[in-house]
């Protein structure tokens, strides 16, 4: 039987590149990471073979790199060489295989986080000033005695 890439998806964070192979009930798992290449292969279930290899878009710390098996998928995790710097890709081509595809529900823009995140802390110290500032009491002429 011949062997296929299985469907992986992809997401940047500032210190790890995550992998998810989307293979359910996978057996035989083997994931070499590799300084600049990862290569992925098993079987599920029905004995499909599945073979990824990926030329890295940059260097990873292959050491302090792991693999997680799920019922459903195999997720990698590979330790960026230069922490907090983007990959606008996963392959050291650019070219986007058919088969890989961005994990838009984990990405995240973090570039910029920081000033994203000043911004949101001066927004409130203003909020928390006007709520704190104190005026003149309001006037309570317009109570009834009743």
């Amino acid at each position: 039987m011949a062997r296929q890439p299985a469907k992986t998806l992809w997401y940047d964070r500032p210190r790890y590149v995550y992998l998810e192979f989307c293979v359910e009930d996978s057996k035989d798992v083997k994931v070499v990471i590799e300084d600049h290449r990862l290569v992925f292969s098993c079987k599920n279930a029905d004995g499909v073979e599945f073979y990824n290899e990926i030329n890295l878009y940059a260097r990873v710390n292959s050491k302090d790199s792991r693999e997680k098996r799920s019922d459903r998928s195999i997720t990698c995790f590979m330790r960026k060489w230069k922490e907090k710097v983007a990959w606008p890709r996963v392959t050291k081509e650019n070219i986007k295989p058919a088969w890989l595809s961005v994990d838009f529900d984990n990405w995240r823009d973090w570039e910029g986080d920081e000033e994203v995140e000043r911004a949101m802390v001066e927004q409130y110290a203003e909020m928390l000033e006007k709520v704190t500032e104190k005026g003149p009491p309001p006037a309570m002429d317009d109570l009834d005695d009743d």
